[in-house]
């Protein structure tokens, strides 16, 4: 894990306007920068970045969030690549930087290893491209396929040429470890090396910052495997990449919606007929880690697969994958060619217009689902209804809590002869959409009042003048201690570094780990979009909004007190002591605030 303080260093030397401007084009507007969302297709800019408050905001769709957040939403980077990304751009190093993909046995590599891989990965490409101009059979075969130069360009595709060392002639040190590590070579019985690819058309598959990471290749003959890809390296997790992401994700974002096929060959010609958001998943099943990239750039996505047994197999194991994230606000939606096609020799052989007519009426998720499992059963009879349900009962469960899984499941009662609260009770879902068992600890934190006005008050201020946490008197400490998100709100500042004041930036980062409880995204919206108050005005505010807090909770002590002095049957001298002394407290605070909101 990357230490708190170096993500609050980070985010106090970084300029969210900078950051936001290399994507977005940004005019001054007062205290504030404005531009077109690139999140959102608009005609007239709400999207708004704060110098002052290091947020960006947009009015039209709900995006905000820091410099950090940007890049992960904008680019589609974890947050560990985000963090890494501003950190070079300020000439920071990021204390821990081994590989994240490290869970399935890969070696973890340090810095200096990882950058060497990628100087690795980034030669062959060369000399694969270089390659691919004098090797004619692999030319043709491209403009057998209607490829023109300029697309075969943009992909950067090569060819690896039929001999068993190559890649020798790049490599001055053929036996490098390294060479194996990135995958480019095998070592075979006694340790003979020899190239991995050979007599193949090379895709190169990159990350979302452009980097190579692996390759995909294609025989030109008949031979097999007909795609061969990289190992599972330090750089490359097949369940985890896409390729093509990095070349479609403006036309994603343009086109608002983007297309997942089976195979390199589709997405380089889709993006040659006018389909250039277009992606594949690398040999493997479609998994939850694909899609939560996907949604990443887009709110809707389309899975194209053949209309045969297998591509309606592997449709059903990418549902099983989208399903965790079927949100009410995204759309899932499955596209069944006919088997005689695949997208490239349809769009050639039925046109453009037909394509996109087949896309607008692809499939949605829900509809997928429930017509599957009808079709998987027979709901003439009672042992096939009960089937269904069974069957159903862990797709249900998979799906987030909202309207989506409440509509499958009316559309599940109605072809089972059932009634929807008797599948949530057969399920295991309560109304509420809370399963029973589960911890409300990690469900999504629901938007609520901090029990008054005057604590949402108090936390709007604080986080959009946070430098007056460190101004915050002792007693003043004291009654925000008593309220547990107040005290929560201490607890992040106290954790921050004492060498640099918080930001609003560094707490909205360091507030959205915190366990579920409090959802403090509409504070730090509504903190990002309040003007800045000037001193005169701030202490008044604050200052008040504490008083009024302090006063209600004397006056919640003095009405426990005055209940427990009423059931009892012998006066206690303390207590009346103590329910005069707070008679007084609240006496004088009413005297010096205003009255409670």
């Amino acid at each position: 894990m990357i230490p708190a303080d170096f993500i609050q260093d980070l985010l106090n030397r970084v300029d969210v306007v900078d950051v936001v401007g290399r994507y977005v084009q940004l005019k001054k507007g007062g205290a504030n920068f404005m531009g077109l969302c690139p999140f959102h297709n608009e005609k007239s800019p709400s999207f708004t970045v704060s110098p002052t408050k290091q947020f960006y905001h947009c009015f039209g769709c709900g995006v905000h969030g820091n410099a950090i957040g940007f890049l992960m939403e904008y680019q589609g980077l974890s947050f560990v690549e985000a963090v890494k990304d501003l950190a070079q751009s300020v000439g920071m190093t990021v204390p821990e930087v081994r590989l994240e993909r490290d869970s399935g046995g890969r070696p973890k590599v340090d810095k200096a290893q990882s950058t060497s891989l990628l100087e690795i990965m980034a030669a062959a490409c060369q000399f694969y491209r270089k390659e691919l101009r004098a090797a004619q059979a692999a030319v043709q075969y491209l403009k057998g396929r209607g490829l023109t130069g300029e697309i075969a360009a943009h992909f950067a595709l090569g060819y690896a040429p039929d001999d068993w060392r190559p890649l020798a002639q790049v490599f001055s040190d053929y036996e490098q470890p390294l060479l194996v590590e990135a995958g480019l070579v095998i070592a075979g019985d006694n340790n003979k090396r020899y190239d991995r690819f050979r007599g193949r058309v090379m895709f190169p598959i990159r990350n979302l910052r452009g980097q190579v990471i692996g390759f995909g290749g294609r025989v030109l003959d008949g031979g097999e495997p007909k795609y061969l890809n990289s190992p599972e390296t330090p750089l490359f997790s097949k369940g985890s990449e896409l390729y093509g992401l990095f070349e479609a994700r403006q036309a994603i974002r343009e086109r608002g919606f983007v297309i997942v096929v089976e195979g390199y060959m589709d997405v380089v010609a889709l993006a040659q007929l006018g389909f250039p958001n277009a992606v594949a998943t690398l040999g493997t099943a479609t998994t939850p880690i694909h899609v939560q990239k996907l949604l990443r750039q887009t709110d809707q996505v389309i899975f194209s697969f053949d209309g045969d047994q297998a591509g309606r197999k592997a449709a059903w194991r990418a549902l099983e994958a989208a399903l965790p994230h079927a949100a009410d606000n995204k759309q899932i939606r499955f596209l069944f060619l006919p088997p005689e096609h695949d997208p490239d020799s349809y769009v050639r052989e039925e046109g453009v217009a037909a394509f996109e007519s087949q896309l607008s009426q692809a499939l949605p998720l829900s509809r997928f689902l429930v017509s599957h499992l009808q079709n998987q059963h027979d709901v003439g009879n009672a042992e096939g209804r009960a089937h269904l349900l069974y069957d159903a009962k862990p797709l249900l469960l998979a799906l987030p809590a909202g309207a989506l899984r409440l509509q499958v499941m009316r559309d599940l009662a109605q072809i089972t002869d059932s009634a929807p609260a008797e599948i949530e009770a057969l399920v295991g879902i309560k109304p509420n959409g809370v399963r029973p068992g589960a911890a409300r600890r990690s469900s999504k934190p629901v938007s609520r009042r901090l029990v008054s006005s005057n604590i949402e008050r108090l936390v709007v201020l604080l986080l959009g003048h946070p430098d007056w946490f460190a101004r915050l008197t002792h007693p003043q400490r004291s009654v925000m201690l008593q309220d547990p998100a107040l005290a929560a709100l201490l607890a992040v500042v106290d954790g921050l570094s004492s060498a640099t004041s918080p930001t609003l930036a560094s707490l909205s980062q360091h507030l959205s780990d915190q366990p579920a409880g409090i959802d403090w995204q509409p504070f730090l919206l509504q903190a990002a979009s309040a003007d800045t108050l000037a001193e005169s005005e701030l202490e008044p505010e604050i200052s008040g909004a504490l008083r009024n807090i302090e006063r209600q909770q004397l006056e919640a002590a003095r009405e426990q007190l005055a209940k427990a002095l009423a059931s009892s049957q012998q006066l206690d001298a303390e207590a009346v002591q103590r329910f005069r002394q707070l008679e007084q407290q609240i006496s004088a605070l009413k005297r010096m605030a205003p009255p409670a909101v």
